[in-house]
């Protein structure tokens, strides 16, 4: 039974891979991680807000009326919410290459060209194997057109593309008027991979307080459709790998998200829940349920399910609309 597959240029014993999280940022639970059979681990991202604090605290500080810049960093988060600085985040790369024998790939998160774009150079001189680039942006200001969002996103990937050797995969939001258009321009742009999708926070409000309320909710099995719905769209139809994050917690739904065309399968919210120790289930439990339907390898099952076997997609996919709006009794 061969449950390989290959991402970003690495050979994975199997697709199941801890997603960027807070798990890899202690080095003996990135152990526990490969102990437990992951093929690779993702870091959680070192966002561009944190470099640009950073170099205007260190402007601050070097200059005699510093104190007139004060103001600019109260938009930005106080670093001490963060697990790491920049320069730790750094370190914390190299010392997770030198704890394990799996493959890291590093995490940025960004989305406007800038000073930060010398970080992804550094992350791969530190040794990281690939590089996952998070584009996550919420267009709030009416001004800015979907077209200015996405060229901004592809001269990113562009730049990021140029300063590295390393593969770079590239995390999308489902957010954009023509997703599979903007996917094909950003196979195009030099992306590696394409990670369906980033989850963004959404806020609450206290009504007692007036207050807006930071909340954090772990995936569900519900959100895998969306997921399985792009990627089976973008399957042979993009050169870039795809990989499937969130909604995914057990090994049908591995089964799924390859069959859909994935090369590769993040979770993240089930290990958080319960632990490390999962990867062993989900892969006993993918390699069990191949052996009973009879499937040979994880290459023969991938993207039989996709939309490149289906003449017109758009028009399958209004015809099950119409069907599930008069499917409830």
């Amino acid at each position: 039974m061969d449950l390989s597959t290959r991402y970003l240029g690495l050979t994975l014993a199997h697709p199941f891979l801890p997603g960027a999280s807070p798990l890899t940022d202690d080095i003996a639970v990135a152990r526990r991680l490969e102990d437990a059979g992951a093929p690779a681990v993702v870091m959680r991202s070192l966002f561009e807000e944190q470099i640009a604090r950073e170099r205007i605290d260190a402007y601050v500080h070097a200059h005699r009326y510093g104190e007139s810049f004060a103001e600019a960093l109260t938009y930005f988060p106080n670093p001490d919410r963060f697990a790491f600085g920049p320069e730790e985040y750094l370190d914390h790369v190299r010392r997770l290459k030198a704890a394990l024998d799996i493959p890291v790939i590093a995490s940025v998160n960004g989305t406007t060209p800038g000073g930060w774009m010398d970080y992804p150079k550094l992350i791969e001189q530190e040794g990281a194997d690939a590089l996952e680039l998070n584009l996550y942006r919420l267009a709030l200001d009416a001004g800015l057109s979907g077209e200015d969002v996405e060229k901004e996103s592809l001269a990113v990937v562009r730049e990021v593309k140029r300063a590295v050797t390393i593969p770079v995969a590239v995390k999308i939001s489902p957010f954009f008027s023509s997703l599979a258009h903007f996917c094909a321009q950003l196979d195009a742009a030099g992306a590696d991979a394409l990670v369906l999708f980033n989850r963004f926070y959404q806020p609450d409000i206290d009504v007692e307080h007036l207050q807006v309320r930071e909340t954090l909710h772990l995936s569900s099995a519900s959100e895998l459709p969306l997921r399985l719905r792009w990627v089976a769209a973008l399957s042979g139809n993009v050169r870039a790998d795809l990989a499937v994050t969130g909604g995914v917690h057990t090994a049908l739904d591995g089964v799924k998200s390859v069959m859909a065309g994935a090369h590769a399968v993040q979770v993240v919210s089930a290990l958080l829940r319960q632990g490390p120790d999962l990867l062993r289930t989900l892969r006993a439990d993918l390699e069990r349920w191949m052996e009973e339907q009879e499937w040979h390898s994880l290459a023969q099952m991938r993207g039989n399910m996709n939309l490149q076997r289906c003449p017109d997609p758009a028009a399958y996919e209004r015809a099950n609309y119409m069907l599930m709006l008069h499917s409830w009794r």
